[in-house]
């Protein structure tokens, strides 16, 4: 990192945190926290408003709290085709004009969608503001669902798919994983969709979508940067305050059971080494088990240093590659580690050692060092990660949309920092069990286990 970047964070910061492998830990300082205002209209829109002049830029988002775990079986994939739709025009804006008003005036615009919530944002000159206000306003009370532009954005879908997923060497993992981890909870299918599925949708299915969850009650807007709240404010109600609330949004999402013995599966997908995963269900993003949860992952399969990929790939020469991810989302997910043979590995000894690393956490507790740089680790992330009006405004929506409390947006720095050595082992040995653990081998082949 070039040193005046590194200079600017700290300042932002407003505190010095020293990132070397020396640094005691009582050094890191936490940052300011967000001195941000907060609302609701009466058709149940959340508003949040930060402040933010040091430059003349303001940054706009509205979080729809539906993602893909909000899709029915045999209908998956209309959250992310709906990020594609509300770009397609509505009753004051012609297709794709929206971003091409933004990008006009110098701003940038774009949105995502995972599991749990779609984003739309842009950011814009200050003196713009009306007009992304208005924007937004308007898809969202009179968004177009035509026949012919459903179709157009099924196809564009479609190829997308094609290009992240079906056309990429382990493109499909997840779809893998999570398809064999999960039994009856949506997180069991991917955000990207099916083919099948989108081949099946019809325009009654995308319309009544659209109007479930497209709502101002099941919406969060967060703008920050150089503007005054007063005004502000009088402008959302202005042009949000018209849109009539929808019916209450349903959430009639099945609870995943609690596996009670271990599931082992065997797949093939057309890749060109043999792959092998290891899984155990854990908490919640937000549950007080995630932070630990989070600490043990980063020390356990995150990057070059952590433990699986040090003892699998260079020490004992097992693996190709070696990974994993504790998947913290709004309901309970997975811990997964991955292990990709060298060719001359047999999966079973490659599954083996990575289950062993993988309990090793439960017997050998990470030491005060490894804890320490994870701490400083999460630390440096979180003061770069607020730098920016986008990332301020990205704290804030995650806290009201997948937390239902905005304090989280500073609290979870100091419980971050909170974490022991001790509550490290213990979530390890709580999660990680051995009547709730997933094994999956893939071997090269015809295409077999994630859903095309």
């Amino acid at each position: 990192m070039p040193r005046t970047l590194l200079s600017r964070a700290l300042a932002t910061a407003g505190a010095v945190l020293l990132l070397s492998a020396s640094t005691p830990q009582d050094t890191i300082v936490r940052p300011p926290k967000f001195d941000y205002t907060m609302t609701t209209l009466a058709n149940g829109l959340k508003v949040v408003f930060l402040e933010d002049h040091s430059t003349p830029i303001v940054h706009l988002a509205v979080w729809y709290h539906v993602g893909s775990k909000d899709e029915k079986p045999g209908r998956t994939g209309f959250a992310h085709l709906f990020e594609h739709l509300m770009f397609k025009g509505s009753k004051n804006v012609r297709a794709d004009q929206h971003p091409s008003w933004i990008t006009s005036v110098g701003g940038q615009a774009n949105a995502s969608t995972d599991e749990d919530a779609t984003i739309y944002w842009q950011t814009v000159p200050s003196q713009y503001l009306p007009l992304v206000l208005w924007l937004e306003a308007d898809r969202m009370g009179s968004l177009e669902v035509s026949e012919e532009k459903f179709l157009s954005e099924r196809e564009v879908v479609k190829e997308e798919r094609r290009m992240r997923v079906d056309n990429v060497p382990y493109g499909g993992l997840n779809e893998v994983i999570f398809d064999r981890a999960f039994t009856v909870h949506p997180y069991k299918h991917q955000t990207i969709g099916s083919m099948a599925d989108l081949e099946a949708a019809s325009i009654n299915d995308v319309r009544g979508f659209y109007e479930t969850y497209y709502v101002p009650n099941n919406a969060t807007l967060v703008l920050t940067g150089a503007f005054d709240s007063k005004q502000a404010l009088a402008l959302v109600q202005q042009y949000f305050s018209r849109i009539p609330a929808g019916k209450p949004v349903p959430r009639d999402i099945p609870k995943e059971p609690k596996p009670t013995a271990e599931r082992r599966f065997t797949v093939t997908q057309p890749w060109p080494l043999p792959a092998v995963v290891v899984g155990y269900p854990i908490a919640f993003d937000g549950h007080p088990d995630a932070y630990p949860l989070h600490i043990l992952a980063k020390v356990l399969s995150d990057g070059q240093s952590s433990r699986i990929y040090r003892s699998l790939v260079y020490d004992k020469q097992l693996a190709l590659a070696a990974f994993g991810e504790a998947k913290l989302i709004e309901h309970p997910n997975y811990f997964y580690a991955v292990g990709i043979t060298q060719g001359a590995t047999p999966p079973e000894r490659l599954m083996e050692a990575l289950i062993a690393e993988v309990d090793r956490m439960k017997t050998e507790p990470i030491t005060q060092e490894e804890l320490n740089r994870a701490k400083r680790q999460f630390a440096r992330d979180y003061i770069l990660g607020r730098e920016t009006i986008q990332q301020k405004a990205l704290h804030l929506a995650h806290a009201v949309v997948i937390h239902d409390d905005i304090k989280t947006a500073d609290g979870e720095f100091d419980l971050f920092q909170a974490v022991t050595v001790e509550d490290v082992q213990r979530v390890a040995r709580t999660y990680f069990t051995p009547e709730t653990r997933l094994r999956i081998t893939i071997m090269p082949g015809p295409a077999q286990g994630g859903r095309q």
